[in-house]
C-alpha cells in the first residue's frame, strides 16, 4: 500500500522521466524496477527485525509490544508457529474490544518480572504482571539460531508441562 501511494505522489515527475526515456526501452523497464524497489523496500522501524539478547530481553520485548496493542510487533519476538498465530490473534482480538481506558492502562503500566528459572541452557521460563493488572502470567522463552523468542503458547498450556517440577503443597488438615 505504501508503494501505491509513494508512486502516486511522484507522478508527475516519474511521467516526464519516463518521456524523456521512451526511446529507450531497457532504460524505462531498468527504471520502473528500481523505483518499485526503492519504494516497495522500505520498512517501518517498528516491523524491523529486531534480534533480542537474552532471554528476559524478548520476553520484555513481546511483553511491552503486547502491552501496548502492537501485535505486529510482539510476533517478531514470538517463535513462530500456527498455534502461537493463533493464540496472538485471539489476544489482539481481546484487545481490540477493550475499551479505550484499560488499553490507556495496559499502554502506560510497568513490566514486573517476578521469577526466571532456566530449564536449560536454551529454554528459560519468565513469570511476570504488568503495574495494571497485577495478574501473574509465565512465558515460555527458546533460544533458536542464537535469538529468544517467546513461545506464546506456554502461557496457555503450561499446566500440562510436565517437564518443569511442580511444587508440592501439604496440606496442614488432618
Amino acid at each position: 500500500m505504501e508503494c501505491f501511494f509513494y508512486a502516486l505522489f511522484h507522478l508527475p515527475s516519474i511521467f516526464q522521466y519516463f518521456a524523456n526515456c521512451m526511446m529507450k526501452p531497457i532504460t524505462f523497464f531498468a527504471s520502473i524496477l528500481l523505483l518499485l524497489q526503492v519504494a516497495c523496500k522500505t520498512k517501518s522501524s517498528e516491523t524491523a527485525f529486531v534480534k533480542s539478547d537474552s532471554d528476559i530481553d524478548a520476553a520484555r520485548n513481546f511483553i511491552r509490544a503486547a502491552l501496548d496493542g502492537n501485535y505486529e510487533k510482539a510476533n517478531i519476538f514470538m517463535l513462530p508457529d500456527s498455534v502461537n498465530e493463533n493464540y496472538l490473534a485471539v489476544a489482539k482480538r481481546s484487545y481490540e474490544h477493550a475499551n479505550q481506558e484499560e488499553k490507556n492502562g495496559y499502554r502506560s503500566s510497568s513490566i514486573y518480572i517476578h521469577q526466571k528459572t532456566d530449564i536449560n541452557d536454551s529454554t528459560a521460563i519468565v513469570i511476570f504482571s504488568n503495574s495494571y493488572k497485577n495478574d501473574h502470567d509465565t512465558l515460555k522463552v527458546v533460544r533458536k539460531n542464537d535469538n529468544w523468542l517467546v513461545d506464546f503458547k506456554y502461557l496457555y498450556e503450561h499446566d500440562r508441562d510436565t517437564s518443569i517440577p511442580k511444587t508440592i503443597i501439604k496440606d496442614s488438615i488432618p
